[in-house]
């Protein structure tokens, strides 16, 4: 299947999506029907190595059905961004580890939350792992996750890992209760002292040198990009499609709207004019700078060629920055939508809740990025692993 009918195909299951989203936030998880849907549809391999059954696509392709999808329903695009790109990361492990989730079923999913919380304990072929970590969307669908923590180390610097845990190790706690992205179901993740065998990690230096176990067996370009590229993007990219969906409600709200203080037709008030249009040029400049950011990276995977740090850490930059600007513009619009745009039943209720939820995420933060950029920009080291 082509990049082109992936689109299609998301853009043909909108009508759906929205009609379901509003059961989903009740329910606080994703509809099952939308889960096989996106199985269907393929749109969970997009990721994957084809001697999984995978499409092994650009990111690109993943990023361009998120942001289609995140204009009719921003939790379906953020389970699905957040969920396939795990597909990758199994693509970058040992491969043992590939064929203990892909061996007889290539069709499972694994979740995440990758904070570095855990309590580890080094012993015979692997760790003890233990904790609790929050916030791992889409969980209840998927049969393994990528849990983050720290190996102790005696003098070095710090060893952070992602394990790899199957649901039989682990029970999720419903604690799910929030503002925004209700239907993402991103509850808690709770392991017990289980044995996780060393190849059921995958080294965050590893991801970042772009030397890992699985490229081996995985040798596509799309195998050779830095983790840290990757993974933000599939947090940050949602939202350039909740900034469209809110476009699309706040010019249909509008439309026929007469002001009660003025008297005149809303569509002809200059400041919602001018948020119209600043709202299209910045979800066009954040579209052509993800796509010109992975058109250069992937230029130079296919070349074998390395990418530059300080390109990576503008690459960064512009992944949080992304999220910054959207959410700037969701607050003009729903600003400028005025006392319609708080009631629950409002779309643009919904998108701007959604829209500060993804905020939310650690990863979506510019502050450190903006610095890091910063600082290159002045001939100074950088600080961030996770580029």
């Amino acid at each position: 299947m082509d990049s082109e009918a992936l689109i299609e195909r998301a853009i043909e299951l909108g009508p759906t999506l929205r009609a379901r989203a509003q059961g989903g936030a009740a329910a606080r998880r994703l509809p099952a029907e939308t889960i096989a849907d996106f199985h269907e549809a393929g749109f969970f391999r997009v990721l994957q190595p084809r001697r999984f059954g995978g499409l092994e696509c650009s990111p690109q392709v993943l990023f361009d059905l998120q942001m289609a999808i995140g204009a009719v329903c921003p939790s379906s695009a953020w389970v699905l961004g957040v969920v396939a790109v795990h597909s990758w990361q199994l693509a970058l492990f040992d491969e043992r580890a590939q064929q203990d989730v892909w061996g007889e079923d290539t069709g499972v999913l694994i979740s995440s939350s990758y904070m570095p919380v855990g309590r580890v304990e080094r012993v015979e072929g692997g760790f003890r792992l233990s904790g609790r970590w929050g916030y791992s969307s889409g969980s209840e669908y998927c049969d393994w996750a990528f849990l983050g923590a720290f190996i102790p180390v005696e003098s070095g610097p710090p060893d952070m890992r992602t394990f790899l845990v199957p649901k039989t190790d682990y029970h999720i706690e419903d604690t799910w209760h929030v503002s925004g992205l209700k239907a993402t179901g991103s509850h808690d993740v709770v392991v017990d002292d289980v044995f996780v065998p060393e190849y059921r990690t995958h080294k965050l230096i590893d991801g970042y040198r772009c030397k890992n176990p699985g490229n081996e067996q995985n040798r596509g370009p799309v195998y050779r990009l830095p983790f840290g590229q990757v993974f933000v993007r599939s947090v940050s990219t949602t939202i350039i499609g909740i900034c469209q969906g809110m476009l699309d409600a706040y010019t249909q709200t509008i439309r026929d709207r007469i002001s009660r203080a003025s008297g005149k037709k809303a569509i002809e008030d200059p400041i919602a004019q001018k948020v119209c249009s600043e709202t299209a040029a910045t979800i066009d400049e954040c579209r052509l700078v993800l796509r010109r950011n992975f058109q250069e990276m992937m230029a130079a995977a296919e070349a074998g060629d390395a990418i530059s740090i300080e390109d990576r850490i503008r690459y960064r930059y512009d992944s949080s920055r992304t999220v910054e600007r959207c959410l700037a513009q969701v607050d003009a619009m729903f600003t400028a939508a005025a006392g319609s745009a708080i009631r629950l039943d409002s779309p643009l209720n919904g998108y701007f809740q959604d829209a500060h939820a993804a905020r939310a995420h650690h990863a979506n933060n510019p502050a450190g990025p903006a610095a890091n950029f910063g600082r290159s920009q002045m001939g100074l080291k950088n600080t961030d692993f996770f580029i």
